[in-house]
């Protein structure tokens, strides 16, 4: 498995499989954001073992990740009111 890992990290290119942000924007809003490859995707960038590993935690990561999002929404959502 490390050896898939390191020749993934040998290759020049890159790609944001699975990502997550927290960000201001210029009003001052706190957004969040997720991106990434979609998971139907992955076999056109990745193949073999790799394709194997990157969707395992594509898999793993993207439902917390989704958790994180929705807690943080519900969370700015309540302190927006409370302010306003």
């Amino acid at each position: 498995m490390l050896a898939v890992l390191v020749r993934l990290f040998k290759k020049k290119k890159e790609a944001t499989v699975v990502g997550f942000k927290v960000l201001i924007n210029s009003e001052g809003n706190v957004v969040t954001e997720m991106s990434g490859i979609p998971e139907q995707d992955l076999h056109t960038v990745f193949k073999g073992d790799e394709l194997e590993i990157i969707r395992s935690i594509v898999r793993l990561a993207k439902p917390k990740l989704q958790d994180m999002h929705k807690f943080l929404e519900d969370e700015l959502s309540a302190l927006n009111h409370v302010k306003g």
